[in-house]
């Protein structure tokens, strides 16, 4: 859940179906014996919502993906695509609709609002559902009586990303786009606005890129390789109002940064940080491996329950600052450490969970595998006078299992795994280990039930309980309580 700790994605539906190849109007054969085209009209009723919040129906017992439908509502569609297990379509015309259907305020042709058009009540709902749907498919011991907890929400579900990651491309027109790509294209929409940012850091990525045109420096551009800016990246501190500005390029030059740094420290004064990261190449990721400071300071600041993490730019923090302050509440909560002595943060970013329990342990140990988070983790532990945490270079894979074998072994144990869940010799390791107080911090729904298959071969559940740390998007976070079997 980071940057340099990047949750993946979750797999694309048609990652096995090459663009090349994908099935026309001529090629309508299907192994089940359901006959469509691509262009073919459906009626279809809406069963349910799927894991990436589109609608689920069923044409001839096949089912049928339709984003942006609702349960219970009635549409006509028209197939887009589909494969011997699915049909994918997309609406043309809602014949009877959802009561918690509402008008959505942002471009949904873009990711991070697939939910958007329904009503928040409901997505709260849903996202405890998708959890249920999930230990239903792997059906861990016990799965029928875990207690699935009301999703905890938000009274302003808006405006809470802290952080802005827009990518920037030169349009044939000659404009400048900063903002998110089409779903499934590679076209960037620019976003003067979206309703799940934070203003500031929209503020500066659209001022920055103006900055950018005036000076008519060279944009990256995909299909040649060329140009140098590829990525606008602004973080915003709920504490201070600080704002730390990275700006991502494709070589270690960048022409102008002086008159650059001037133009935007005269306009917005609210940049207190202006680094450089270089990713060179044709790349699916944000971030490269070198990142400088151009000007200003080398962190910005936020406080969590109490506690003050300092953030350097490839440092993670959760993007939704309040919804953070709750989750790691619950987990302190949960993790009820009256008699424990020992506690492993695992994939524990700069630290924020085992500073904020260090005064309840003898000792913390925690670890990531990006250097600078450890730095910056090992940093917030003196300025919170911690001085019973300490923080490694490694994955809590190795690290846990060579701490074992070396008699270090602790009886607290909180991890907070990428979308990927835990690794299989982590996995193991909790087993022959068996801390006896264990929270599991989890993203995805399928990954943790693929998890506790195992997990609960030792541990008992207490009890699930989501938290909406990303409103108008089908993604959740929540808490997993565990109790080891006596």
């Amino acid at each position: 859940m980071a940057d340099y700790k990047e949750r993946n994605k979750r797999p694309n539906r048609n990652a096995n179906v090459s663009r090349g190849t994908r099935p026309n109007q001529h090629q309508s054969k299907q192994t089940d014996g359901v006959q469509v085209k691509i262009g073919d009209k459906l009626l279809i009723t809406v069963k349910r919502l799927g894991i990436n919040g589109e609608g689920i129906g069923y044409y001839k017992r096949k089912i049928t993906f339709i984003p942006g439908a609702l349960p219970d509502e009635v549409v006509e569609v028209e197939v887009t695509n589909f494969t011997p297990k699915f049909i994918e379509a997309e609406i043309i015309k809602i014949k009877k609709k959802s009561p918690d259907r509402v008008v959505p305020v942002d471009d949904q042709s873009v990711g991070g609002v697939e939910l958007a058009h329904l009503a928040y009540p409901a997505q709260l709902a849903f996202k405890q559902d998708i959890i249920r749907q999930a230990l239903e498919k792997y059906q861990p011991r016990g799965y029928e009586k875990i207690d699935l907890r009301p999703t905890i929400g938000m009274d302003q579900p808006t405006g809470y990303r802290n952080k802005a990651q827009f990518p920037v491309r030169q349009m044939k027109d000659g404009s400048i786009n900063v903002g998110m790509y089409r779903r499934n294209s590679h076209f960037l929409v620019d976003l003067p606005k979206i309703s799940t940012q934070h203003p500031a850091t929209l503020k500066v990525v659209r001022t920055v890129r103006d900055k950018l045109a005036d000076m008519e420096m060279p944009i990256y551009e995909e299909k040649r390789d060329a140009g140098i800016v590829k990525t606008l990246i602004a973080r915003v501190s709920e504490l201070t109002g600080d704002v730390q500005l990275t700006i991502v390029t494709n070589t270690e030059k960048l022409p102008g940064a002086t008159q650059l740094i001037q133009r935007i420290h005269a306009e917005l004064p609210e940049v207190v940080s202006i680094s450089q990261n270089v990713n060179p190449g044709q790349t699916s990721l944000i971030w490269g491996e070198d990142t400088k400071l151009l000007w200003g300071q080398e962190y910005i600041t936020e406080t969590i329950n109490g506690k003050t993490f300092k953030l350097s730019p490839r440092a993670f923090l959760q993007l939704n600052p309040k919804q953070t302050q709750r989750l790691y509440s619950e987990a302190i909560a949960a993790l009820d450490l009256a008699h424990a002595d020992k506690l492993i943060d695992a994939y524990a970013g700069v630290g924020t969970i085992g500073i904020s329990l260090a005064d309840q342990v003898d000792e913390v140990r925690g670890m990531d595998t990006v250097p600078d988070a450890v730095d910056d983790a090992n940093e917030n532990a003196v300025d919170n006078g911690v001085m019973n945490a300490d923080y490694f270079i490694g994955a809590a894979e190795d690290l846990i299992p060579k701490w074992a074998a070396e008699g270090w072994i602790a009886d607290a144990l909180v991890v907070d795994p990428p979308r990927t869940g835990l690794d299989d010799a982590l996995r193991k390791t909790i087993l022959a280990t068996k801390p006896e107080k264990f929270v599991y911090i989890s993203c995805n729904e399928s990954t943790l039930a693929r998890d506790l298959v195992d997990l609960v071969k030792v541990y008992d559940v207490d009890y699930i309980q989501s938290i909406d740390m990303f409103p108008q998007t089908a993604r959740w976070e929540g808490i997993v309580k565990f109790t080891k079997r006596k």
